[in-house]
């Protein structure tokens, strides 16, 4: 096999990491990690508990919602000085909805380079297996906390016309699919939860019926939330509730 060319000096490598199952690591982003100067991470302790099990050792950076500024700056003198830096985030691909968005566009600004290594990420692996279309669809992240603008926020996508996908904790979850019965009544709604790991579930129907199945059971884990179109209403699934694992 051809020898593999070093990586480059003054680069911000944005390093994918598994969301659940740790076979989805990469041999590139093993190779990012294990070749780089610093890896920047949103947790330090889940990321060193990742690059412990595979083996590697290296200086951790903590950049979080309320540092990133100031973590930025820093990234942006060790870019500097010529040094490798490995982002990577809690889990999945980082600048997806978490603070390596602001950290991306300082490096940028600043003019130094900066490289995808991609992998793994909640959003391609719920849209990809919910059987909605995906030919066009609208990423929103995670709603606004305030019940009115996260009224607001659903209101005003309406009118799109592809699938929405949004973020959401298990401690919202129940909230939301309320609103979601107030907002899209009778549109189709899939809810994927432990993506990749032990326990993954894709839950499938109308929000009343996603509603009640919430208090029969308690639904544990990060969720994926996709939301039909309004021209995909008629579109059935034959149960309202599939699982795999």
């Amino acid at each position: 096999m051809d020898q593999l060319p070093p990586l480059t000096t003054s680069t911000l490598y944005l390093v994918a990491t598994p969301i659940g199952n740790l076979e989805d690591i990469t041999l590139r982003a093993l190779r990012v990690l294990k070749e780089c100067d610093v890896v920047a991470a949103e947790d330090t302790r889940r990321s060193g508990q990742l690059l412990k099990h595979f083996g590697l050792s290296k200086p951790l950076l903590s950049y979080f919602q309320f540092n990133e500024a100031r973590r930025s700056e820093e990234i942006i003198e060790r870019l500097r000085r010529g040094e490798k830096v490995a982002l990577v985030t809690d889990a999945g691909s980082p600048g997806i909805s978490d603070p390596g968005e602001r950290v991306v566009k300082a490096a940028i600004a600043a003019g130094f380079r900066v490289e995808a290594v991609p992998g793994a990420c909640a959003l391609v692996a719920g849209l990809t297996a919910s059987g909605l279309p995906t030919e066009e669809f609208h990423f929103i992240g995670f709603l606004p906390h305030k019940s009115g603008q996260r009224r607001n926020k659903l209101e005003s996508l309406k009118a799109f016309e592809g699938t929405l996908v949004l973020y959401e904790s298990p401690y919202r979850i129940e909230k939301l699919l309320g609103e979601l019965t107030e907002v899209f009544p009778e549109r189709q709604v899939v809810l994927a939860r432990e993506l990749t790991k032990k326990f993954e579930e894709f839950l499938r129907g109308k929000p009343t019926e996603l509603l009640e199945l919430t208090k029969k059971r308690s639904l544990k884990g990060e969720f994926v939330v996709m939301i039909a179109s309004g021209g995909d209403i008629k579109q059935t699934f034959q149960d309202s509730e599939s699982c795999s694992g």
